[in-house]
């Protein structure tokens, strides 16, 4: 059987997709989150096959946690991190710029190192890394700096650890997920936002994403035609377009800072 890491998986995207891959019965389960009551209730949808560890991914123990989960479920094929936080900040706020840094670079990088030395360890075996991004990261976001710069490294980021797999000789396939605006529960702060997809839609397209080892994902078609001529707009227009929305709240990837 297959065994699969799914890190933030207590809510929102990471939830949906712990209980699609946990329904399958063709993965051994292995989810991490700081909610652990959140874990155990998922655990208990198939106890035989599902082992949950707390993990805190800004925490300084978070990658031996990491490496006691990968040790219940028996070894690791598929690694999929699903953490991260995103505020509009406007103010620029220093302790939620703070903290969405240390969520989504400092917690990012803990958790996608931790997970290629693993897979580099195990010569010989195909490993995979699916890493929970956004479309964020396709431009610099006045009213949400951080955000859309921890975005931006963490696609760096993977590019540069597919770069050293090849280098290392690590057979490993990289899948960079980049979702839109999904429904999740911080995101239910009665703001409209557009082309807002469920999460169990969003999860079904990550799964698919996966399977088809794709290296760079947009869920869905409709965001990639948007980030197609997002990416047409001349700095100096991009200078002058004002986004926001109703309030000043909290927007995150997925569902959980873990």
């Amino acid at each position: 059987m297959k065994k699969l890491i799914i890190i933030g998986a207590s809510s929102g995207i990471g939830e949906s997709l712990a209980r699609q891959y946990i329904a399958t019965g063709e993965w051994t389960v292995g989810l991490g989150a700081r909610r652990t009551e959140r874990l155990e209730a998922l655990r208990k949808l198939a106890c035989d096959r599902v082992y949950v560890e707390t993990i805190d991914v800004t925490a300084d123990d978070a990658a031996d946690r990491l490496e006691t989960l990968i040790s219940k479920v028996g070894g690791m094929d598929l690694f999929l991190l699903s953490s991260g936080v995103g505020k509009q900040n406007p103010d620029l706020s220093p302790d939620i710029e703070r903290h969405t840094i240390d969520t989504n670079v400092k917690g990012f990088t803990t958790m996608i190192d931790a997970a290629y030395r693993y897979f580099r360890s195990q010569r010989g075996r195909t490993g995979h890394i699916a890493a929970i991004t956004s479309i964020a990261g396709t431009r610099g976001i006045g009213i949400a700096a951080s955000y859309s710069a921890t975005k931006r490294y963490q696609w760096c980021y993977l590019t540069a650890i597919e770069q050293l797999a090849h280098t290392q000789k690590v057979d490993l396939t990289i899948t960079d997920i980049r979702p839109g605006f999904v429904r999740t529960p911080l995101l239910d702060d009665g703001n409209r936002y557009p082309m807002q997809l469920s999460s169990d839609y969003t999860a079904q397209a990550i799964r698919r994403a996966i399977a088809r080892r794709r290296r760079v994902a947009i869920i869905n078609w409709p965001y990639a035609v948007l980030v197609f001529f997002w990416r047409l707009i001349p700095r100096m227009i991009w200078k002058h377009m004002v986004l926001s929305t109703k309030r000043n709240d909290t927007h995150r990837q997925d569902s959980n800072p873990t």
